[in-house]
């Protein structure tokens, strides 16, 4: 549910609304429950000076009346935690039917035994039953302890989260925070600083989130319907309450960063070797943040995503949603006031529900990269990342909103009309992986036109990139590999001309070689 981490904030918001529901619906119904039952024995506690006493010293209250109750004149006021209605079966029946045990009690009569009671569930009003999307903006701030006094903040990170409940399915795509767009109805500039200038004059509607969202939507068509924002607090205290033993990222190379920035405005150095590891909050944020590789701020949100799905699957591990209701407390004392968002309890608590029921293969992951982007300069010097409104419409169109699948034959139609040529490159160091993957190809009908070592190759999992109008083909080869859409990718790399497709395959292909 693979929230930065700022994806987690969603996550850890929703436990915290459905443990601080618990307690209400424990609360309100065992105190609704005593003075009903109160009332019934004859004791009318309409004082709450009654009800304390009672609970305190119930013989102080024991008067016997022999007056009658009018209950014609008692007001219930109705529940707002929706009771379960329990069907009547056969086992019900029995259990209220049962004649009463010989307690030992010679010449009285036993009582009978309470009614069973119907077991509340506290989530399902809660249940999303729209079958529309819902689209999220998902912000993470510069905001840190001690430095709060800023009005406004431009946001670190930014992610778009569509959640399709009628095919139980979830996009996630990150925005670089350089990439230089349109902001509605002010100059264009960093897409990062839509939230500081909206906040910044109380933008109509919603101040900082509101013009963001408005961004998205003037450059990227995405009509986004929410939004949360969070800081740095957030992140470190949910990972080490949701994950105490620490949450497991596997870097494939060193991160060596002697310029990160610390809890003031200073900086600190940081150092992660390559390989799996499991790491507290503190360390998973600066992992998540850190932009000393090559990749820069790429790299970066493809290592926020890979939080996010290690954060979740950390969390499902260790028992969902229900094991972290005992941490309520320490969530609630710790995150008052380090997060805002539009969103209701209710749809808060939907929406987590809605996501820990996703399977984790169909949560799809894209990051906007240098395939999507060109770089470019300010007038006054300073580097910004220009879009490429047409490749990253196709990338939405793909990760947000993908269509129904096709009959594979109806994807080789296709393919076969574009007629381009396919090219595979070993991406590792495994010697003559590529070949085994053409020998692979050809045995399910798809020719080959070379083989070869990718120039850059960094052990990653597969990935397909086309050039030109050969999406069609690559859309085919990636259903025959099992490869998901979100790792198919725009040539820009200059491999290969237009007209061509290649496929970069990594470690991850040895399985399917070896007919798994």
């Amino acid at each position: 549910m693979r929230v930065s981490g700022w994806f987690v904030g969603i996550l850890a918001l929703t436990m915290l609304v459905i443990g601080t529901g618990l307690c209400a619906i424990v609360s309100y119904n065992g105190m609704r429950g005593f003075v009903i039952d109160s009332w019934d024995n004859g004791l009318q506690l309409d004082d709450p000076g009654d009800i304390v006493a009672a609970l305190t010293d119930p013989e102080s209250i024991l008067q016997p009346t022999n007056t009658p109750i009018d209950t014609s004149s008692v007001i219930v006021m109705p529940s707002i935690t929706p009771v379960a209605t329990l069907p009547v079966g056969t086992e019900v029946a029995a259990a209220v039917a049962t004649e009463p045990a010989d307690n030992g009690l010679s010449g009285q009569t036993a009582q009978a035994s309470a009614t069973p009671q119907p077991t509340i569930d506290p989530a399902a009003e809660y249940q999303i039953n729209d079958p529309r999307q819902i689209r999220i903006l998902l912000m993470g701030i510069d905001e840190r302890t001690g430095f709060t006094t800023e009005q406004a903040y431009r946001t670190d990170t930014m992610i778009v989260l569509n959640i399709d409940p009628a095919r139980n399915t979830a996009g996630v795509i990150s925005f670089p925070r350089d990439l230089w767009v349109s902001i509605p109805n002010f100059e264009p500039g960093r897409i990062n600083t839509a939230n500081y200038i909206g906040d910044n004059v109380s933008y109509p509607g919603g101040g900082g989130p509101q013009l963001a969202k408005e961004t998205i939507a003037a450059n990227f068509g995405i009509t986004v319907n929410h939004f949360v924002r969070i800081n740095f607090t957030v992140f470190e205290t949910v990972v080490d309450v949701v994950a105490p033993n620490g949450v497991e990222v596997c870097p494939t190379e060193r991160i060596y960063d002697d310029h990160y920035p610390d809890e003031g405005f200073g900086t600190l150095t940081i150092e992660f070797p390559a390989g799996c590891q499991r790491l507290g909050g503190r360390e998973l944020l600066q992992y998540a943040r850190t932009r000393a590789t090559s990749g820069g701020d790429f790299d970066r949100a493809a290592r926020q995503q890979e939080v996010i799905d290690a954060v979740r699957a950390e969390v499902l591990s260790l028992g969902g949603v229900t094991n972290l209701i005992t941490q309520v407390p320490v969530l609630w004392s710790e995150l008052s006031g380090s997060f805002d968002t539009d969103l209701t309890i209710e749809q808060v608590i939907g929406l987590g529900l809605e996501l820990n029921e996703i399977p984790r293969e169909d949560i799809h992951y894209a990051v906007i990269d240098n395939n999507y982007v060109t770089l470019g300069q300010t007038p006054q010097g300073d580097q910004i990342l220009h879009p490429n409104f047409g490749r990253i419409s196709d990338l939405i169109q793909r990760v947000l909103f993908p269509q129904i699948e096709v009959d594979q034959a109806d994807l080789l139609n296709r393919a076969e009309t574009e007629g381009a040529e396919v090219h595979v490159y070993n991406g590792t160091d495994i010697a003559g992986l590529a070949g085994r993957t053409q020998e692979w190809f050809i045995g399910r009908g798809i020719s080959i036109a070379s083989v070869g070592n990718a120039p850059n190759h960094n052990g990653a999992n597969t990935i397909i990139r086309y050039y030109g109008e050969t999406l069609d083909t690559a859309n085919y080869i990636a259903d025959v590999m099992g490869i998901p859409t979100e790792r198919i990718q725009p040539g820009s790399d200059g491999l290969l001309p237009v007209g061509n497709v290649a496929v970069i395959v990594g470690p991850d292909v040895q399985s399917l070689l070896a007919g798994n």
